[in-house]
C-alpha cells in the first residue's frame, strides 16, 4: 500500500467484515443450541394444553387459548389434527404441515413464516403462522453502529497515527536537504513520541558535528596560516642568514607548534566521538585527580608553585578513564600555565548530592567576563595568551568541555579575583550515591586516596609521593603530601622539597 490512509481503511472493513460473519455465525449457533430447544419445549407445552382443553371443554376453550396467544405473541394460532384439518373450524391447513417424517419445523413457507409442532402422541400439530420479516431484523441497526463507528475509528486513527508519521517523514526530508535546524514537537510518551525524540537526538548529534566540522576546518586553517607562513619565512631566511643556528631555532619552533596543533587536533577528535563507542567503567575519582597532579608536578615545580588538594576519597562515577583524564589534566595544565611564580593551586572535590564537582583554580589574572563561556570554543584564546610562548593553541579546555560532556556532566568557568576557577561536575553512580547516604566519612580519607594507587602512608600521617614499585617516573624532589587530619577533608600540598 502506498498510504497508511488506505491500509487502514481497508483493515478497518475487513475487520467489519469478519466481525459481522462471526457474529451471525454465533447467532445462529445460539439458536440451534440454545433458543429453539426452549421454544420446542414452549410449543409442546402449548399443544398438550390445548388438546386438553379439547378434551374436557370442547372447541370454545381452545379457540379462546388460541385466540389469547394470537394477542401475545402475534400471528395466528392453530390446533390441527393428524390430518391436517383445524380442530377450531375444521378448516384443512395440511399445507402448513411439514413432510413426514418429521415431527416439527420452523422455516419460511408460502411468503410467510411457519412453526410446527407435533405431540407427543401424533394425534394434533401445534402450528404458528406470522408475517415473512427478514431474519435478525433488529440487528441491523447494530450493525450500522458498527459501521458509523469503524469510520470514525479510521478517521481517529488517520489523525492520531498517521500525521503525526507524515510530519514526520516531512521533517527528515528537510532535514535530508539540509536543514539541520528542524525538529520534531514532543508531546507523546508512546512510540510515536519515543521516535520523535530519537529523531531529535540524531538531528542535535548531526547538527553538533556538521557544525563542529565546518568550524573546525575554519580554525585550522585559520591557525595552520600564520606558523606556515612564518616556516616558509624561516626556510628562506635559514639559506641566507649568516647564523644559521637561530634560523634553524625558529624552524624548529614552528614546527613544534604545527606538531602540538595536530596532536590537540587527534585528541579533540576522540573527544568528538560517539559517547556510544566509549568503554565505561567505574572510576575513582579522587585516585584519577592524584594521579593527574602527580604527572604535571614537574611543570607546577618548574613555576615554584604549590597544589593544595581537598575532597572525599572513593568518589565513583562511571565513565572512561582516559576521556575524564584528559579532561582533568587540561583544566590543570591551564591553570599551571597561568599561575603566578611562587603562587598556589587549589583543586577541591566537592561531593553533592547526585554528582562530583572537581574545582580548579589558579590565583593568576583571570580573564574577562564575556569571555568566560568563550574559552571552552575550539582555538579560543584571550589577546594576553596569543603569543607563542604560551604553549596553547586554545583546544585544551575545549577537549576537556567535550570528554565532560560525553558523560552527561558541565563545565563553567568563574573569576575569582584573583584567579580563575574552573569547576567539572559528573554525576555519581547510584551505588556511590547509596553507599555515601548509609555511610560515615572515614577519617583516613589520605589513605584512602593514596594507597591503592601505591603510595606509602607514612608514621606522622602524611602522604609520600613514592611508589616502590616504580621509583623511576617519581621525581626525587617531590616532597610529602600534607593530611590536616580533619577527616572528611583531604587537604594536601605538593611542594618542592628543600624550599
Amino acid at each position: 500500500m502506498k498510504s497508511l490512509y488506505t491500509t487502514i481503511v481497508l483493515v478497518m472493513v475487513v475487520i467489519l467484515a469478519l466481525s459481522f460473519v462471526v457474529f451471525l455465525a454465533i447467532t445462529q449457533s445460539m439458536e440451534a443450541s440454545y433458543f429453539n430447544p426452549i421454544f420446542d419445549d414452549m410449543d409442546e407445552v402449548s399443544v398438550q394444553e390445548s388438546a386438553e382443553m379439547l378434551q374436557t371443554t370442547g372447541t370454545i376453550a381452545v379457540a379462546a387459548y388460541m385466540h389469547r396467544l394470537d394477542s401475545v405473541f402475534g400471528g395466528v394460532h392453530y390446533l390441527l389434527n393428524a390430518n391436517g384439518k383445524d380442530v377450531v373450524t375444521g378448516q384443512n391447513q395440511s399445507e402448513l404441515l411439514p413432510k413426514a417424517p418429521l415431527t416439527k419445523a420452523r422455516g419460511d413457507r408460502g411468503g410467510r413464516h411457519v412453526i410446527a409442532h407435533r405431540s407427543s402422541d401424533g394425534r394434533y400439530w401445534f402450528v404458528v403462522v406470522s408475517p415473512l420479516r427478514p431474519k435478525n431484523a433488529p440487528l441491523y441497526r447494530y450493525y450500522l453502529l458498527m459501521l458509523v463507528a469503524s469510520i470514525l475509528l479510521c478517521w481517529l486513527a488517520a489523525v492520531y497515527v498517521v500525521s503525526p508519521i507524515r510530519r514526520i517523514a516531512a521533517s527528515i526530508t528537510r532535514f535530508g536537504e539540509g536543514d539541520l535546524s528542524i525538529r520534531l514537537p514532543v508531546r507523546r510518551s508512546d512510540e510515536i513520541g519515543t521516535l520523535a525524540k530519537s529523531f531529535n537526538s540524531m538531528a542535535e548529534r548531526i547538527q553538533t558535528l556538521f557544525l563542529s566540522e565546518q568550524r573546525l576546518l575554519a580554525d585550522v586553517s585559520h591557525e595552520l596560516r600564520s606558523p606556515l607562513a612564518r616556516l616558509h619565512f624561516s626556510v628562506k631566511l635559514a639559506r641566507t642568514a649568516a647564523d644559521r643556528e637561530v634560523a634553524l631555532d625558529r624552524v624548529k619552533r614552528d614546527v613544534d607548534r604545527l606538531s602540538t596543533l595536530v596532536a590537540s587536533l587527534i585528541e579533540m577528535a576522540r573527544a568528538e566521538g560517539s559517547p556510544a563507542g566509549c568503554e565505561l567503567e567505574e572510576v575513582d575519582v579522587s585516585e584519577l585527580v592524584a594521579e593527574t597532579i602527580r604527572d604535571g608536578i614537574v611543570e607546577v615545580e618548574a613555576r615554584g608553585a604549590q597544589i593544595h588538594v581537598s575532597g572525599q576519597p572513593g568518589i565513583i562515577v562511571l565513565g572512561n578513564p582516559e576521556l575524564l583524564r584528559r579532561a582533568v589534566e587540561n583544566v590543570l595544565r591551564n591553570a599551571i600555565q597561568h599561575s603566578p611564580e611562587n603562587s598556589t593551586i587549589d583543586v577541591d572535590l566537592a561531593l553533592r548530592q547526585r554528582t562530583v564537582g572537581i574545582a580548579i583554580r589558579d590565583y593568576g589574572p583571570g580573564i574577562p567576563v564575556e569571555f568566560l563561556d568563550r574559552i571552552f570554543d575550539s582555538f579560543f584564546r584571550t589577546e594576553e595568551a596569543r603569543n607563542s610562548e604560551s604553549g596553547g593553541v586554545g583546544l585544551g579546555l575545549a577537549i576537556a568541555k567535550r570528554a565532560v560532556h560525553i558523560h552527561g556532566g558541565s563545565i563553567r568557568a568563574f573569576n575569582d579575583n584573583p584567579g580563575l576557577r574552573v569547576e567539572i561536575e559528573l554525576p555519581l553512580t547510584a551505588a556511590t550515591r547509596n553507599s555515601l547516604v548509609a555511610n560515615s566519612p572515614m577519617g583516613d580519607n589520605c589513605s584512602g586516596m593514596m594507597t591503592s594507587k601505591g603510595y606509602n602512608l607514612s608514621s606522622d600521617n602524611t602522604c609520600n609521593l613514592s611508589n616502590s614499585g616504580d621509583r623511576n617516573n617519581i621525581d626525587p624532589k617531590l616532597g610529602p603530601l600534607q593530611n590536616n587530619g580533619t577527616g572528611t577533608d583531604y587537604d594536601s600540598t605538593l611542594r618542592r622539597r628543600g624550599h
